[in-house]
């Protein structure tokens, strides 16, 4: 068998994907130089890895088993690699966080210094909803969440981070009370806090919207569809440009605490004892270079 590791990387990122469009789209390759190389590997098979059933590109079980294989190869090269690197006194491996959507607009703040001071670290970043994010610390797949609410029934330590504050945002400085409210979607703490917030203050409107990401509810508030209870932390330059009006309300704004969470009793790595501690030690400077503006508020 003459295979190559490149091929086996684009084998997995079509599993993964179960599309040689995405998969060429992930892995900056055109369509053409990607089905190339999964010929290539193919060849080496008598039985068929991928078939395709009406346009639709399947895995098979012989696929998937050679799959679970080529996955250990790539990870046993890369220890090849963060060995290597450790020989030569550089701090390596892998850093796997998953972040709660609206994260994306602290976590990036409190990795860039820490990146650049080690190179030879890979970063992994999930960004997806509440429910998707307990469920990867649950299982142990992530070394850290990123997180508003702490999961019920799960044992974590935590480092808190920055004040998550939530405001009613309309692309008006009034409130037109014909126009719905606009929920994010199940399983988002955003959402949960808002239906928490309405039912206590028996507020009940039966038009409503529901988007599956805070960059869709901004927009649909911006476009002026409706109204929506928004973190603060993703709406700067909006509120800069006018585009979008913080509406004053009883008991607004909601606070809960961003925060940095593990499970307890978990074994660390060394990049990630490393990261920690990076973050302890300069979580203040890092609030005062990035998010002055914010803790004005």
């Amino acid at each position: 068998m003459n295979y190559t590791i490149h091929q086996l990387q684009i084998f997995l990122k079509v599993v993964q994907t179960k599309s040689i469009t995405k998969a060429s789209e992930e892995l900056f390759m055109t369509q053409p130089a990607v089905s190339i190389q999964l010929k290539n590997l193919q060849d080496q098979f008598e039985i068929p890895l991928t078939e395709v059933i009406s346009r639709q590109l399947h895995v098979t079980d012989f696929g998937h088993e050679i799959a679970i294989l080529a996955e250990r190869v790539v990870q046993e090269l890369e220890n090849i690699n963060y060995k290597t690197q450790a020989y030569q006194g550089i701090l390596s491996g892998k850093l796997r966080i998953s972040a709660a959507s609206t994260g994306k607009y602290v976590i990036p703040y409190f990795l860039s210094g820490f990146m650049e001071k080690n190179t030879g670290i890979d970063l992994v970043l999930d960004v997806t909803n509440k429910s998707r994010v307990v469920e990867s610390l649950k299982n142990n797949e992530i070394d850290f969440a990123l997180v508003s609410v702490i999961p019920e029934k799960l044992s974590i330590e935590e480092e808190l981070l920055i004040e998550n504050k939530l405001y009613l945002v309309g692309n008006r400085p009034v409130r037109d009370e014909n126009k719905p409210l606009i929920y994010r979607e199940q399983g988002s703490a955003t959402r949960l806090a808002m239906e928490k917030y309405f039912e206590s203050h028996r507020v009940n409107q039966r038009k409503r919207m529901e988007l599956t990401s805070n960059e869709a509810v901004k927009q649909a508030v911006i476009a002026g569809l409706g109204y929506s209870i928004m973190p603060l932390i993703g709406i700067q330059n909006e509120l800069i440009n006018k585009q979008l009006f913080i509406l004053t309300q009883e008991d607004l704004p909601l606070k809960t605490e961003w925060r940095l969470i593990w499970l307890k009793g978990k074994k660390m790595s060394p990049v990630s004892l490393a990261f920690l501690d990076f973050i302890q030690s300069e979580k203040q400077e890092i609030l005062n270079q990035n998010f002055n503006w914010y803790l004005e508020y």
